[in-house]
């Protein structure tokens, strides 16, 4: 395995300078020459399970690179051994990225051109590379996006379910009550919610999304885009009796998640009789979050009705 490569603090071997060699790759067995690339970093998006599904910017973008900076220069190396490109890898993940960093910006100062990718997909989506294009942009150095293909995106369509609005939560917490405490937070949003879920993690997770938020229509999405793709529609409580019973799946998971029923919006006389009861127990600002909380109603609103009924009106 090519050892990674080291960052240095400026450019040692900028793109113009190098043999038009170094910038080739290997499309349906031509070998091409990426173009020139423009200083600065560039987020490119790779694909999530077949090699097929790059994009030729995304290959024009990775040859001309002076490097690329991986989660995990192994995973990558795959992809750019495939296509032919031979641009050096740098290790970028959550334990060296404070290290990492400021290198990587003193190149970029310097004119350099880095590209940023994930283990798989698009970065900065569960992974610490937004930190990196918040400093680099802080610097004032150009950051530009190769787009691509998406986990959170693919397992959206093939849901089946509302696409007009939705929430990325990522990973929920690994210990149960954090996660129940989360599931509650999230169970109000008027969206369709997309998670990630490991195999060993995801029937307690099902359990738990199906005491939190009912019977609401689901999917599982797993090992999207390749050979083995599955995908498992049903009820939360269906989808969790299903995996409870079953061995772990392996592969990444999405899961998508309709958003909650639509709920006739609460009458003014009963806001006004939830107000009055919680009134009874406490302050307004305590009977406002309540009862905003119990019936789904603007907390704007509730406010106003609290007032009005403290003030005799």
């Amino acid at each position: 395995m090519p050892r990674p490569a080291r960052l240095s603090p400026s450019p040692d071997t900028p793109n113009d300078a190098s043999p038009t060699s170094a910038r080739a790759y290997v499309l349906a067995g031509q070998r091409l020459t990426a173009g020139p690339l423009a200083p600065g970093l560039h987020v490119v998006a790779t694909p999530i399970g077949t090699l097929a599904d790059i994009t030729i910017r995304a290959l024009e973008t990775l040859a001309g690179a002076d490097l690329v900076f991986c989660e995990d220069t192994r995973v990558t190396r795959k992809l750019t051994s495939h296509y032919g490109i031979s641009t050096p890898l740098a290790a970028y993940h959550e334990h060296n990225a404070a290290e990492m960093r400021p290198m990587a910006l003193a190149r970029l100062a310097a004119g350099g051109r880095i590209a940023l990718v994930s283990d798989a997909g698009t970065p900065l989506v569960s992974d610490p590379g937004f930190k990196l294009v918040r400093d680099a942009i802080a610097a004032g150095a150009a950051v530009t996006a190769a787009p691509g293909a998406s986990a959170v995106l693919t397992a959206l369509v093939l849901s089946g379910l509302p696409t007009d609005r939705f929430f990325f939560e990522g990973f929920l917490p690994s210990k149960q009550q954090a996660r129940a405490g989360r599931i509650a937070e999230i169970a109000r949003l008027p969206a369709t919610l997309v998670l990630f879920e490991t195999g060993p993690r995801v029937a307690a997770a099902l359990a738990d999304l199906a005491a939190g938020l009912g019977g609401r229509p689901a999917a599982l999405a797993r090992e999207l885009t390749k050979r083995f793709e599955e995908v498992r529609r049903g009820t939360l409580p269906e989808l969790a009796a299903a995996l409870g019973s079953e061995p772990a799946p392996k592969g990444e998971i999405v899961l998508v998640i309709g958003p909650p029923p639509e709920e006739a919006a609460p009458l003014e006389t009963d806001l006004d009789a939830a107000l009055a009861a919680a009134l009874a127990r406490g302050s307004v600002k305590d009977a406002v979050a309540e009862v905003s909380a119990s019936t789904g109603a603007p907390r704007r609103e509730v406010y106003a009705r609290a007032l009005a009924l403290t003030k005799g009106g």
